[in-house]
């Protein structure tokens, strides 16, 4: 059975014998926070847990290495759709300790897709373009620096409501510590 084949069979039960309820929620945080932090997997259930959030607290957005790579993208529009339309009143900003973004190798990734199936040509017309495969693949060096550097693109966001809180952190993936970062 395929790994989409055993969750759907896990999610016909699950709705069965309504394990849902005690997930019930509406769509405003109760605590009033947005989070922006990394999709890594050590972060799934210890984040919540290390900041005593249950379902329905907080509004969590996650993308490679928590960047806010662009002031205009998905992200800080879900933040501000977060803070405008749904109640949330706080940002969090957390990044963390050994973080795959700190170590990412553009040119290994590039190769990769290339060994799964994308034309060099593909990557060629994306350069010839004007396309910087390697920056926009590119992570950071550190990741107080990029939890600093987003925050304080959010911080100076002209869209960002003034009496708004922006905080920034650094989450031990293993122990579930944090760490804040000063902006």
């Amino acid at each position: 059975m395929t790994v989409v084949k055993e969750m759907l069979a896990f999610n016909e039960r699950f709705v069965t014998e309504k394990q849902y309820e005690q997930f019930v929620s509406d769509k405003f945080p109760d605590k009033k926070i947005v989070i922006l932090t990394c999709m890594d997997t050590r972060l799934t259930a210890l984040l919540p847990q290390a900041l005593g959030l249950k379902n329905g607290d907080a509004k969590i957005i996650k993308n490679a290495g928590a960047v806010l790579s662009h002031p205009f993208g998905s992200v800080m529009r879900s933040i501000l759709v977060a803070l405008y339309a749904l109640g949330a009143e706080e940002v969090i900003v957390v990044g963390h300790y050994d973080c795959g973004m700190a170590a990412i190798d553009p040119n290994a990734v590039i190769a990769e897709m290339e060994r799964r199936g994308i034309d060099p040509q593909t990557l060629q017309t994306l350069k010839a373009s004007g396309m910087d495969l390697e920056k926009w693949l590119h992570g950071f060096d550190s990741v107080e620096a990029n939890v600093m550097n987003s925050v304080s693109l959010i911080k100076n966001h002209p869209l960002l409501p003034p009496e708004t809180n922006v905080h920034g952190f650094v989450i031990d993936s293993g122990t579930g510590r944090l760490d804040v970062v000063e902006v």
